[in-house]
């Protein structure tokens, strides 16, 4: 596949997107003052874990591609 420096710098927003906003939903899953039962804690905490994985992933590709694309100097890199 061929990801040009404009994808590394979207894959990179998306990750970094992805840990703020699931940041913040941790705070909130922790502050909340209502008693909910467990599966309500445990649904969440995986949505959490695989989100932040997700986020690892992309964050991954992006920095390979936008060394990539700084290496090739211009032309196409491939990832």
């Amino acid at each position: 596949m061929k990801l040009e420096r404009k994808h590394a710098v979207v894959l990179l927003g998306i990750a970094v997107w992805n840990v703020v906003t699931y940041l913040r939903f941790i705070k909130a899953l922790v502050e909340t003052p209502e008693d909910r039962p467990t599966g309500y804690y445990v649904a969440h905490s995986i949505l959490i874990v695989v989100n932040l994985a997700i986020a690892g992933v992309l964050g991954t590709w992006g920095v390979k591609a936008y060394k990539a694309s700084r290496v090739s100097g211009g032309r196409k890199p491939t990832v």
